[in-house]
């Protein structure tokens, strides 16, 4: 974790050898790396520093599927370094190197990690998507037909690539990073949490946005929302149309709104309101303001989540929350504006190549065209196909619940990495279509369980209301969320309330709250209305729930 090498806290510049701080590929080196390049960047978009960046690939081999792999990189080296490391973790399937940012939707650009000086590493995760262009939409999944690249999308290629990186850093600047962090979200959120688990000396601090650590298990969620949508209507975009939605939205916030005891467009309490939503009285046959029993059906079962035949679970319910009225949501769930994808939303593109690709054991080959995708989803099988994301055999040794998911991840203790003094925060939308907030609340129960209600010692949980995937909602997205982290691991100050505010284009939040802030509370505590100027942060305090 912490170097013990040097023992101050800036990496100044003036304290590098001549022989260090020399930005050519032949100034690093490192087995297995090949491809490399390296040149000075001056600051451009989001960049605002002078950084090296050095791009290449490592550990090159020919997978069964007789197809190339390699673990692409960028690592971004600041001029002004300030002695941090931060390993980012890419969304989505990967298959492409995303600039070293060290960023998160939350956050503006001058927050993001290599703007405050800290050099940052980012990766495909060990496969490189423009290689299955033959696929189709399927594409991005293409990968999952060997069982390497299974591995290290999951969690190899930061076991690979980590030592490189710091090896590369103290090349360059002839010592090793003090504090090491990771950040990332979505699947990147799921990444942090493995390496939590898996790799509990690796990280000082763990950033952990909306996480998708049951990944696979929210994939068959995909399956259980189509065939509901389906159900309603073969054209998935006019199942439920953005009016409804807005009705079902104006409802929830009718029911629970006031729950943390300030009417003003955010469901502070959602647990509460969990407990007393009601949508049946939306249910009518003519009134275009109002839903078919159908609909509300549908939408009630997508919140429960997927069941077996025998009512066993398969993921976790969702909130009910304002968000669902979101363009985010929509566009997961219901529709895309992506002639492509033949207008499906993502779940039955992205998605359902990865359920069938890379979740299920063995994997399912399917066409990559927005019709066979959506027929793949239509097709699953709740009693026979769901275990396969649990199955495992000669050539695929690791089930997907295996190598996607933390190691102790239904059952948290997180035990080593609270030894070895790690420190996580982790943020989720209550309106997350992708991944629900309710199982990564359930997550934190069963650590703070298991930690005998100490688990905020070490790791701390915001929840932030009307936020969709990442970012947008009629919510207050924006907050900056690693520099508490860095203040907790380097300072030792436990974080606690973190104020919010929305992005400036955020056009979903309303009018009243454009220039508002609120205090996002560590769980299970909630922001609730104590009286006074309704835009301001000193109006509300951190309590349990009304």
């Amino acid at each position: 974790m912490k170097s013990k090498t040097w023992l101050i806290g800036l990496a100044l510049p003036a304290l590098a050898s001549a022989n260090t701080m020399q930005c050519t590929a032949s100034n690093f080196h490192a087995e297995g790396m090949f491809d490399v390049t390296a040149q000075w960047q001056s600051p451009q978009d989001d960049v605002l520093v002078d950084t090296c960046v050095v791009k290449g690939a490592l550990n090159a081999y020919t997978g069964t599927d007789e197809r190339t792999y390699a673990i692409g990189f960028e690592l971004r080296l600041p001029k002004q370094w300030t002695g941090q490391f931060a390993y980012q973790f890419n969304g989505g399937n990967d298959g492409k190197v995303k600039p070293a940012l060290g960023s998160l939707s939350s956050l503006v650009p001058q927050e993001y990690a290599v703007n405050r000086g800290m050099a940052v590493i980012s990766s495909d995760g060990g496969h490189d998507a423009s290689q299955f262009k033959d696929m189709g939409l399927a594409g991005g999944s293409g990968f999952g037909f060997d069982d390497m690249a299974r591995k290290r999308y999951g969690y190899q290629a930061v076991s690979e690539l980590y030592p490189v990186a710091n090896q590369l850093i103290e090349q360059f600047y002839g010592r090793a990073a003090e504090y090491r962090y990771g950040i990332g979200s979505s699947n990147g959120g799921r990444m942090a949490m493995v390496a939590a688990s898996r790799f509990p000396d690796y990280f000082d601090g763990l950033l952990v946005g909306y996480p998708g650590y049951n990944l696979p298990k929210a994939a068959v969620q995909h399956a259980w929302d189509i065939q509901h949508l389906h159900s309603l209507n073969s054209d998935l975009k006019a199942s439920l149309t953005s009016a409804e939605l807005a009705l079902v939205g104006d409802a929830i916030l009718e029911q629970c709104d006031n729950l943390d005891g300030l009417k003003d467009g955010l469901i502070f309490n959602g647990a509460q309101c969990q407990n007393i939503v009601d949508l049946q009285p939306l249910v009518c046959d003519k009134d275009e303001h109002c839903l078919s029993q159908a609909k509300v059906d549908a939408l009630t079962a997508m919140h429960r989540g997927p069941y077996d035949s025998q009512g066993k679970a398969l993921y976790s319910s969702w909130y009910y929350d304002a968000g669902i009225a979101s363009k985010n949501w929509r566009f997961w769930k219901v529709e895309s504006p992506i002639k492509g994808w033949g207008y499906n939303p993502v779940i039955a593109a992205m998605g359902a190549s990865s359920l069938a690709m890379l979740f299920t054991t063995p994997p399912t080959k399917i066409e990559g065209t927005p019709q066979a995708m959506v027929e793949y989803l239509l097709g699953f099988d709740f009693d026979k196909d769901a275990p396969r994301i649990f199955a495992r055999n000669a050539q695929y040794t690791e089930s997907a619940m295996q190598y996607m998911t933390p190691s102790d991840g239904q059952d948290p203790t997180l035990a080593e990495f609270k030894a070895s003094g790690g420190k996580m925060v982790i943020f989720h939308g209550n309106s997350d279509p992708v991944f629900s907030v309710q199982d990564t609340v359930r997550w934190y129960e069963a650590l703070n369980r298991n930690q005998q209600g100490q688990a905020d010692t070490f790791v701390r949980f915001y929840q932030v209301p009307g936020m969709s995937h990442g970012k947008g909602g009629p919510a207050l997205d924006r907050f900056d969320v690693l520099t508490p982290l860095q203040a907790w691991v380097e300072q030792g100050k436990q974080p606690n309330r973190i104020i919010s505010r929305a992005h400036a284009d955020n056009s979903e939040v309303s009018e009243s709250l454009k220039n508002a802030q609120r205090p996002l509370c560590p769980y299970p505590n909630i922001a609730v209305y104590k009286g006074g100027d309704e835009a301001t942060v000193s109006a509300f305090e951190c309590r349990s729930a009304i």
